[in-house]
């Protein structure tokens, strides 16, 4: 068995548990593979441990489980390791708030055992694509959360004239446009006023930043569905991002978003649902009278 493990930085108050991660899995004679990010940072701790180094997306093996450790955003960028390869990401929270790395440090003895055990199961999530004319994020096109546009400074709000199918559907005065998944519902989107969307749905949410009309709300579509955009403002660059990746583009960029041809695959035992983490992270319906 091949296991890989990305990471960045953790607090010392877990070395101890990512001590026991590493333990378990050598005594259970398992291949171990590190990002190199994670292996330089290793290098600060008194942490022990036996594994091979890869680079980035590219030189990743076929392993059976890929675990980041840290927190969402960590996990975000686990999925780009992964890409198409469907390896299952099993998210043990090493940051704050940890809505998709739901498994605690302290758990990970238990978490392993339950993984061998093949106490498990697999939740398929969408990914948003971006097509354009320019490659601009350099074949990393996708993103488990969202595409978002947005003006690049303080200058004054932006257009962005949207298109669904090709049919126009709006042009949006405002800070910039979100396109969510409904795993992201739950981050940017929501934040903008967007509605929570349980990750089984087959949608994606146009969500606006700051608009500037009342009459302006978050919308639900299908995630068949093809959006497109061109943006204008007294600016001449914008900003796109998928999920924490951002570039900077002009108005001659032509972009468009639609679901992507491959899911990623999150590993969850079998007490952790996503209606459970709405309650206890985000404390969703939160009543003294419960």
């Amino acid at each position: 068995m091949i296991i890989a493990i990305h990471g960045r930085t953790f607090k010392e108050q877990i070395q101890e548990h990512i001590q026991t991660l590493f333990d378990e899995l050598q005594q259970r004679h398992v291949q171990i593979v590190v990002s190199a990010d994670l292996a330089e940072f290793l290098k600060q701790t008194p942490i022990r441990y036996q594994a091979e180094v890869y680079k980035d997306h590219r030189d990743l093996p076929p392993a059976d489980y890929l675990f980041s450790l840290g927190g969402d955003g960590t996990l975000l960028e686990s999925v780009t390791h992964v890409g198409s390869k469907g390896i299952p990401i099993v998210g043990i929270n090493a940051g704050r708030l940890g809505f998709l790395a739901t498994n605690a440090p302290a758990d990970v003895k238990n978490l392993i055992q339950q993984i061998f055990n093949g106490y498990y199961r697999l939740e398929s999530r969408t990914l948003v694509s971006v097509a354009d004319d320019q490659d601009v994020f350099e074949g990393l096109n996708f993103g488990l959360n969202e595409f978002t546009v947005v003006k690049r400074d303080t200058s004054s709000m932006i257009v962005v004239h949207t298109y669904i199918d090709g049919e126009y559907l709006n042009s949006y005065w405002a800070d910039g446009l979100i396109v969510a998944t409904p795993t992201g519902s739950t981050g940017y989107s929501l934040s903008c006023g967007g509605p929570v969307v349980l990750p089984e749905s087959n949608n994606f949410i146009i969500a606006p930043v700051s608009p500037h009309n009342l009459n302006v709300r978050p919308l639900i579509v299908s995630d068949d569905s093809v959006i497109s955009f061109s943006v204008e403002g007294r600016g001449k660059n914008f900003l796109v991002s998928l999920d924490s990746r951002s570039k900077v583009i002009d108005s001659t960029v032509q972009i468009a978003v639609k679901k992507a041809d491959f899911k990623v695959n999150l590993l969850r035992l079998h007490e952790d649902n996503f209606l459970y983490t709405l309650r206890q992270k985000l404390n969703w319906g939160l009543d003294m009278r419960n």
